[in-house]
């Protein structure tokens, strides 16, 4: 899988001009290769992926993760680097370009530092975008990502579900998040076990939970803390960067009320439930990326709420991939898409969102999250 991507890339490399590439994003560096979790910008050790249009590709990252790399790496040569020791990650890039016309580098990705060193060795006119190239490879996926899709959207409806069992009245936030990162794990290591062959993948669940209730809601990303939910309230529980399997990532939100709502609140749910399947009724092949996200918002404003943030995003080995459902994104939605879609609405006092995760058919979609939102079958 890995060869070929290389291969495939190596050959649009080609065709764009570029002579060689120089890869720093991670989620990139993994889908070309394979390697992940090593020590990156967080600790000051870059690692590079460089990959010339018709040579070896070279992995260059730190001798700390050299073990790692020799494991998981898919690369022809990989150049280790150890900290304060001659010119470190520096001492192999003037070689692999000293010969390039064009250069290919990541603008929105590549580490300051690595970047002003690139531009000395070759000048910036020699600089081109390689982003457009990855961009475009990683829109549709192939059958063994959607295989992981479907798997990572089995392990967010376990976790929706141990999250909807733990809320009740009297209950701290953080009980919920742990349920939620335990059933996840659980499901995580089971369809590892089941389906892939690869024991150094981990199944644990990690991130902060995304989950806010009682007046709090408004705080979009509001992260579960000691406050203890009452009845009577609203709960929010989003997945989006917490659903992480053999590093797919999707999207999903659900929201509940512990005991009978708000009548308001539910009318405004119902319009952000409404504004989601609107944009399910215009998601198939064909369509523009804005059209779906202008079909969403018709029903929030027809509604007489505010102008909404994006409907959704393509997902993947990121958690924000292209194209994205919003106004500008003219990209033509394609069969193998995997988007994140939305239904939301916001006021001063509440907000309302749901949002699960499609892959895109010959026909209209497939839906990989799963957990109802019908009103009555939220109340816990």
């Amino acid at each position: 899988m890995f060869d070929e991507r290389l291969s495939r890339f190596q050959t649009k490399l080609a065709k764009a001009g570029i002579d060689i590439a120089l890869i720093t994003d991670d989620d990139n560096v993994y889908y070309l290769t394979g390697y992940y979790d090593y020590l990156h910008m967080e600790f000051g050790r870059p690692t590079i992926l460089a990959i010339p249009k018709d040579g070896p590709s070279l992995l260059i990252t730190p001798t700390i993760d050299l073990n790692a790399a020799k494991y998981s790496a898919r690369v022809d040569r990989i150049a280790a680097w150890n900290d304060g020791m001659a010119e470190e990650w520096r001492a192999e890039l003037p070689n692999a370009v000293t010969n390039a016309t064009k250069v290919g580098i990541e603008p929105d990705h590549m580490p300051p530092m690595v970047r002003a060193y690139v531009e000395e060795l070759v000048g910036t006119d020699r600089l081109a975008s390689a982003t457009p190239i990855l961009t475009d490879m990683r829109m549709i996926k192939s059958p063994y990502e959607l295989q992981l899709a479907r798997h990572a959207g089995e392990v967010a409806s376990t976790m929706v579900a141990a999250g909807r069992a733990a809320i009740g009245d009297g209950v701290p936030e953080y009980e919920v998040a742990i349920a939620t990162s335990q059933a996840g794990t659980r499901k995580a290591a089971e369809l590892l076990a089941a389906h892939y062959e690869d024991s150094d993948m981990s199944p644990n669940i990690h991130f902060l939970q995304i989950l806010a209730s009682g007046d709090q809601l408004t705080k979009t990303h509001h992260r579960a803390t000691n406050r203890i939910m009452r009845h009577g309230e609203p709960v929010f529980m989003c997945f989006c960067g917490l659903t992480n399997f053999h590093r797919f990532k999707v999207g999903f939100d659900r929201m509940f009320w512990i005991g009978d709502p708000d009548p308001k609140q539910v009318a405004i749910y119902e319009v952000a439930v409404a504004s989601q399947q609107a944009a399910l009724d215009a998601l198939k092949p064909g369509v523009t990326a804005e059209t779906v996200h202008a079909t969403y918002a018709e029903v929030i404003q027809d509604a007489g709420f505010e102008y909404p943030f994006r409907c959704g995003r393509a997902t993947g080995f990121s958690f924000l991939e292209a194209p994205q459902l919003v106004t500008g994104d003219e990209t033509v939605i394609q069969p193998g898409m995997v988007f994140a879609v939305d239904g939301a609405v916001a006021t001063d006092d509440f907000r309302a969102q749901v949002g699960d995760t499609f892959i895109v058919t010959e026909t209209g979609w497939e839906q990989v999250t799963h957990h109802p939102k019908a009103i009555e079958e939220v109340i816990v």
